[in-house]
């Protein structure tokens, strides 16, 4: 078999071939692109790109899969009774010695970090933010259109290039990128998730390795010129659930490192503890991905789409409503702890949660009282020994970066600082503490209200959504659907407000015909009309009221916005 170096070319730009007078994709054997062609989506869709692209899927793929039937057959345990914990033949990573390579300069400060989708204007506006880090999202905040992912490749090549503009035909203004931007991280999607309009040798290709490959194929020499001081590019990486999957990610980036001659350790990456299982491997992820880490970051939303996901099949697990699971919970503020202390321990970032407000621009005392709940929690996180937060809005920017700035000084971190020794003893107990808090019917409602309009709006390309005042991606529909879900299984007693009445299919096909009349009320009867309401709706209910819970919703959602174009590719 050829070596990896000897299976590529070096990028270059390419003609697309004719074929029977038909312009479509120039690709190498086993590639086949079933999306729209366009002659910008073929500069990214290059030849050698997708040479690359080919190379990480046949190498990697059967890894994978490996990793995703692994997760199976921990949710078969999950479900037979079994709970998460420490793996006892890797106890001898966790009372190791060891430390991860040093953080490089370029992102040793991270004290805010703004996160948003791949959309033009969004990468423009989040670059200038004054934030340390702009986390370019392919997974939770984007719907993944074949037009959406194409662009979002077009944004960030042009992003790193410092070539991005973009014209608002209404305001008759061009935006463009400031002197001094943020770090630029990326985050592609999980594992668990297809990219059915590219496939390779007959199946679809892994999503990630797409968003990873393209991206690195085409930036990253220009990235580490322009942003990364000699080193990077810096990735976020989402849904793990155990070490394996690190040392996939580990292997992926020493074989990209190897192709363009860089040193071993160059690509940087933060994973993401979003799901349950993956705090008792915190320890063993960065042990696999100790030449390429800077760190961990608290995923809080999805943490707690997990907890209620890995305990689908424990009544005595049951979530209370959803507003009272927040970091006060002793397993929320357990999971945020340990993070620090393991990272702390080995040399890394420890990454603080999601702030998801939106200005409240209409009513200013709102605002400010919403700014005031930011304000504390993001005084606990840097207190309790975070080097860093995130914010969804440019607006959070200030407020955030003065309360960590106030309680860090002049120190770009907190890793040698705040070692959080007394968090060295939470255990299982600890971690799977189970939460406290009463059910309502008024947050039934709010899950169905949000799950609705969140899933309405992904179908029509829209992946990061204002809601109520809080910019909602994927993660907040998750809550809302394995909840509802959760507690129709078991017929959850409403018990917070009064009402004692249990939760039955009756009771909810009455909230959801009322929260539909409501969401037709807010959002008008035009919009309504002309929306995706009622597909999502009836998406919606159908995954609530499943026998067996389904992973992800976007699994399921996904066949909605692929489509397929009988010519795409041709081939010398």
């Amino acid at each position: 078999m050829a070596s990896f170096e000897e299976t590529f070319t070096q990028p270059k730009t390419t003609v697309p071939k004719k074929s029977s007078g038909i312009i479509g994709y120039d690709v190498p054997e086993g590639v086949d692109i079933r999306g729209r062609y366009d002659p910008e989506f073929s500069k990214i869709l290059t030849r050698g790109a997708l040479q690359f692209v080919a190379s990480l899927q046949r190498e990697f793929r059967n890894h994978i899969k490996y990793a995703v039937e692994c997760r199976r057959e921990a949710k078969m345990r999950y479900n037979n009774d079994g709970l998460p914990g420490f793996d006892p033949t890797t106890k001898y990573i966790r009372e190791g010695e060891w430390v991860c390579a040093p953080v490089p300069q370029a992102v040793a400060d991270r004290r805010v970090e703004i996160t948003g989708p791949v959309d033009r204007k969004m990468v423009i506006d989040a670059l200038n933010s004054r934030a340390k880090v702009f986390m370019a999202d392919f997974e939770d905040a984007l719907s993944p259109s074949w037009e959406n992912l194409m662009r979002g490749h077009i944004n960030l090549r042009d992003a790193v290039n410092r070539t991005i503009t973009f014209h608002d035909q209404a305001r008759n203004k061009v935006y463009k990128l400031n002197d001094q931007t943020a770090k630029l991280f990326v985050r592609p999607r999980g594992w668990h998730l297809p990219e059915a309009h590219i496939f390779i040798d007959g199946e679809p290709a892994t999503g990630c390795l797409v968003d990873f490959g393209l991206y690195f194929f085409h930036n990253y020499a220009n990235f580490r010129k322009a942003q990364g001081q000699g080193s990077g590019p810096f990735f976020y990486l989402p849904k793990m659930e155990h070490s394996r999957e690190a040392r996939i990610w580990n292997n992926v980036f020493e074989r990209a490192e190897k192709w363009v001659r860089i040193e071993k350790g160059s690509i940087r990456a933060t994973a993401l503890i979003e799901t349950l299982p993956a705090v008792f491997q915190m320890n063993e992820i960065l042990y696999e991905l100790r030449d390429h880490s800077v760190g961990l970051n608290c995923g809080r939303w999805d943490y707690i789409f997990s907890y209620i996901k890995t305990f689908q099949g424990h009544p005595d697990r049951l979530l209370p409503d959803r507003t009272q699971v927040g970091m006060a919970q002793h397993f929320m503020r357990s999971y945020s702890d340990l993070l620090i202390h393991t990272c702390h321990k080995r040399g890394v970032h420890a990454m603080g949660g999601m702030a998801a407000h939106i200005p409240i621009r209409d009513d200013p005392a709102a605002n400010e009282a919403a700014l005031e709940l930011v304000r504390k929690d993001k005084l606990r996180e840097v207190t309790a020994g975070h080097d860093g937060t995130w914010v969804t809005h440019p607006g959070l920017v200030p407020a955030c970066m003065e309360v960590f700035t106030n309680n860090m000084g002049n120190s770009p971190n907190q890793i040698h600082s705040m070692k959080r020794q007394d968090a060295s003893i939470l255990d299982e107990e600890d971690l799977l503490q189970r939460p406290r808090g009463v059910c309502t019917l008024e947050c039934l409602r709010l899950n169905t209200r949000v799950g609705i309009q969140y899933l309405a709006a992904w179908l029509t390309g829209l992946g990061c959504v204002p809601l109520y005042n809080f910019m909602e991606e994927a993660a907040a529909a998750e809550i809302s659907r394995v909840q509802n879900w959760q507690w129709l299984k078991y017929g959850v007693e409403l018990d917070g407000d009064g009402l004692g009445v249990k939760v039955n299919l009756d009771l909810f096909g009455r909230v959801v015909e009322d929260e539909m009349a409501r969401i037709e009320r807010e959002v008008g009867k035009e919009k309504f009309k002309k929306g995706m309401y009622e597909v999502a709706c009836k998406l919606f209910t159908r995954q609530c009221t499943a026998p067996v819970l389904d992973d992800f919703m976007t699994l399921d959602a996904y066949n909605n916005i692929v489509i397929h174009h009988p010519i795409g590719s041709s081939r010398l």
